[in-house]
C-alpha cells in the first residue's frame, strides 16, 4: 500500500494548539506537509490568549524532523481569517489544505443561555470557519487544488442538552461543508467534514469508560485521508472515534403527496409521511437534487 504523502503541499490547522488540531498537525507534518500551526492560545471558555500553545506544536514538529511555522491570529473575525492565510503565504508562498478545527464551549441550558454565550460560540466555530475559508478558497479556485476539512459534531448534528449555540453552529458547518463541496468541485477542491468523539480538555470528564478508547490520535488519519490528493469523496461527512469511522448522511422519506393539502390530512397522514424504510429513501446531494425529487414526485400523481 503506497503512503499517502504531502510533500511540498501547505496545510494551515486552526486551533492546533492542543487536542485534535494538534494530532492532526503532527500527523501531517509527519507525512511530509509544511504546516501553519494556528491558536490563539486562549482558554477552554476562548478567554485570553498566548502565542506559547502555537509555538511549542511546531517546537515538536520541527524537533521531529518536519517544517512548521506558529501563528496566533483569531479565527473569529474576517481580518484574522485573512491574516491567518497571509502568514501561510508569507512564510510557505501557498496554500493547499484547510483544516478548520478552532472551537471553544460555552454550555448553558437555552432559557438561561445570555446572548454573549451565543455570540462567542458563533464567532469561532461557523464564522471562524467562513473567515478562514474564503481567502483560502480562493487561492485554490485559482490554483486548481484544494482540500478543506471542517469539523462539525454530533451535538449539531443529533442534538446535545446545553449546547444550543454550539450545536448550532456546528449544524451550520455541515452546510457550508456542502455548500463549498459544490462551489469546488470544478476546481479541485474537495471539502468534507468529520464529527469525532475524542478524548481532549474539551471532553475531558464527559466520556466516561470511552474515554480511555477515543484518543485525539485515532481521528487524524481520516483527516489525513481526506486531506490528501487522492481523496476520492467531496461533500461527506464522516463520525469518527477509536479508530470506527462511519458517513453521516442527510436523506428524507419517500413521503406523500397530499390529494388534499390540509392541516387535517397531515395529522391524517403522518405516519406513511414520517415512515422510514431502509430499503425506500432519498438522498439529495443538493437543493437541484431535491427540486428534481419533488416534481417527479408531483408528475408521478398527475
Amino acid at each position: 500500500m503506497t503512503e499517502l504523502r504531502f510533500d511540498g503541499r501547505v496545510a494551515i490547522i486552526t486551533g492546533a494548539g492542543g487536542g485534535l488540531g494538534r494530532s492532526h498537525a503532527l500527523e501531517l507534518a509527519r507525512r511530509g506537509a509544511w504546516v501553519l500551526v494556528n491558536d490563539l492560545g486562549g482558554a477552554l471558555d476562548g478567554s485570553g490568549s498566548s502565542a506559547s500553545a502555537a509555538q511549542r506544536v511546531v517546537d515538536e514538529i520541527t524537533a521531529a524532523g518536519g517544517v512548521a511555522a506558529a501563528n496566533d491570529d483569531s479565527v473569529a473575525t474576517a481580518q484574522g481569517g485573512e491574516a491567518i492565510v497571509q502568514c501561510a503565504l508569507d512564510v510557505f508562498g501557498r496554500v493547499d489544505v484547510l483544516i478548520n478545527n478552532a472551537g471553544i464551549l460555552r454550555d448553558k441550558a437555552f432559557h438561561r443561555m445570555g446572548a454573549d454565550l451565543i455570540d462567542q460560540v458563533i464567532d469561532v466555530h461557523l464564522k471562524g470557519a467562513l473567515y478562514v475559508s474564503q481567502p483560502a478558497f480562493r487561492l485554490m479556485r485559482e490554483q486548481g487544488y484544494g482540500r478543506i476539512v471542517n469539523t462539525s459534531s454530533a451535538s449539531g448534528l443529533f442534538g446535545n442538552f446545553g449546547q444550543a449555540n454550539y450545536g448550532a453552529a456546528k449544524a451550520g458547518l455541515a452546510g457550508l461543508t456542502r455548500v463549498l463541496a459544490l462551489e469546488g468541485a470544478d476546481h479541485d477542491i474537495k471539502v468534507n467534514a468529520i464529527a469525532p468523539i475524542a478524548l481532549t480538555r474539551m471532553t475531558e470528564g464527559i466520556l466516561g469508560e470511552l474515554a480511555s478508547k477515543v484518543s485525539a490520535e485515532s481521528v487524524s488519519p481520516l483527516v489525513a485521508y481526506l486531506t490528501n490528493e487522492e481523496c476520492a469523496v467531496n461533500g461527506n461527512i464522516y463520525s469518527v472515534a477509536g479508530g470506527r469511522i462511519a458517513r453521516i448522511f442527510v436523506a428524507e422519506t419517500y413521503g406523500v403527496v397530499l390529494k388534499e393539502n390540509t392541516a387535517e390530512a397531515v395529522q391524517a397522514q403522518l405516519s406513511q409521511i414520517d415512515e422510514v424504510d431502509a430499503t425506500r429513501f432519498h438522498e439529495p446531494s443538493s437543493l437541484d437534487s431535491e427540486t428534481t425529487i419533488i416534481a417527479k414526485a408531483l408528475s408521478e400523481v398527475a
